[in-house]
């Protein structure tokens, strides 16, 4: 049996150190969540994201206690929805997702849309922002804010994100969020980093061509783009085989020219969801 993978981590701002690579877990059951956690635990995957809005934080939870690794080993972030958005709604989301999840805390709890038309996100926020300083959360961020979100929540509570988790592969590289992101200190996550649906990245030339030049698979490539601009990222996988591969990417390098070919694919913002007029 091979050892785990050792994957670097990040300190965030409040201290909370996380894993770069997790599992992202959308749209896995919570049957098939139980058994793929569990094995990419044993793979050396520390992170896994989850979200209320995904329907399988319980099989979450059972891989993770299954997994047999100790709690303080692993870092679990999850996600609420709009109807959570309040100050004491936000503690109630909390709750019921650690709940599910059979833990005591949250490592890490974001905001899921800020659903703007609701314009019930500051609220959300200050939830949150209070849930961190009671010790029932490690780390507090958002996913799908804009610059423009973001700057209102931390105008309103003086409370920075430690992450916000978006939309970013090679073909929506979101440059904007990601240079005010750098700039308050926030750190960036991609979701569907490898691409998803509708979206081809991998049988792009340049990525295929890299993947030849390096003996890599094309996933890989693009997971290793993400650590070179410094992102982390949760990309998803249930087969085993692709679960280890999106792990071993720690052991090369790619050149900058090569991450600004592979940045060049950029099809700009409209790519991306819209989270000023799409969320839940």
């Amino acid at each position: 049996m091979m050892s785990p993978t050792t994957v670097p981590t990040v300190t965030l701002q409040h201290r909370a150190a996380m894993p770069r690579l997790g599992l992202g877990t959308w749209p896995m059951d919570d049957a098939e969540a139980e058994r793929v956690i569990a094995e990419a635990i044993a793979l050396g995957y520390r992170l896994v994201d989850t979200a209320e809005n995904y329907g399988n934080e319980r099989g979450v939870g059972r891989g993770l206690a299954a997994s047999g690794v100790a709690r303080e080993e692993l870092f679990v972030t999850t996600k609420f929805n709009k109807r959570w958005h309040g100050v004491a709604l936000a503690a109630e989301a909390f709750e019921r997702s650690a709940d599910r999840l059979g833990l005591d805390y949250v490592d890490l709890l974001l905001i899921h849309w800020p659903n703007p038309d609701q314009d019930q996100y500051v609220d959300a926020w200050r939830g949150l922002a209070r849930l961190l300083e009671q010790g029932r959360v490690k780390a507090i961020g958002t996913s799908n804010f804009k610059p423009a979100h973001l700057e209102r929540i931390i105008a309103e509570t003086g409370v920075v994100p430690d992450v916000n988790q978006i939309q970013l592969n090679p073909g929506v590289i979101r440059e904007e969020a990601r240079t005010f992101h750098a700039e308050h200190g926030i750190i960036t996550q991609s979701w569907s980093p490898i691409g998803g649906e509708g979206v081809h990245v991998l049988q792009k030339g340049v990525i295929v061509d890299l993947a030849e030049r390096y003996g890599r698979t094309p996933a890989q490539i693009v997971l290793r783009w993400h650590m070179e601009l410094g992102l982390t990222a949760v990309p998803k996988s249930s087969d085993p085989e692709r679960l280890a591969e999106n792990l071993d990417i720690f052991d090369f390098s790619l050149t900058s020219e090569d991450v600004a070919a592979i940045s060049g694919l950029d099809e700009g913002e409209s790519a991306a969801a819209d989270s000023d007029s799409f969320g839940h």
